[in-house]
């Protein structure tokens, strides 16, 4: 048997006016498209955006679904959006601003497991990594460069 250790890299900021401004133009749109949330069964709503490496700022919010695995977190509707609309274009950064609709959240709501998925995706296919903020409604922010941090042993196409 062999034990390994995975270790993983994380800053924490206290407010987003720590962030450059580029970054905190990220944090206001995905503060302002989580208005635009569907959200009637889980009553929790996610804003999601997008720095492209043409500069692109683009944004999505969750949309559920009576069905519920019809819906789609918002990080999934801004990535396939900008692969959409640039599918040769490079994401740089992504922006998670999430939380309940009935109390503030102060806690960083990191993205589920199939954000992680499909950021990872994104990561392989662009062959660079995407830098990640979350956070709740307001508080703390934090920060990684890449999605191996929260999904070490990822699923990719090197398996198929």
């Amino acid at each position: 048997m062999k034990e390994i250790k995975v270790c993983s890299n994380f800053k924490v900021y206290d407010t987003i006016d720590e962030l450059n401004d580029q970054t905190k133009n990220l944090f206001k749109e995905a503060i302002s498209i989580r208005k635009s949330a569907y959200s009637a069964y889980s009553n929790f709503s996610v804003g999601a955006s997008v720095l492209l490496e043409n500069g692109e700022i683009l944004s999505g919010s969750n949309q559920e679904n009576s069905s519920y695995p019809s819906g789609l977190c918002a990080e999934r509707t801004v990535l396939f959006y900008a692969n959409s609309k640039y599918p040769d274009t490079k994401v740089k950064e992504i922006v998670v601003v999430a939380g309940s609709n009935e109390k503030i959240n102060e806690i960083p709501v990191a993205p589920c497991g199939a954000c992680r998925q499909v950021i990872s995706e994104y990561e392989t296919k662009q062959k660079s990594n995407i830098g990640l903020y979350f956070m709740g409604e307001k508080g703390k922010i934090v920060y990684t460069d890449s999605i191996n941090n929260l999904l070490p042993f990822k699923f990719d196409k090197t398996f198929l």
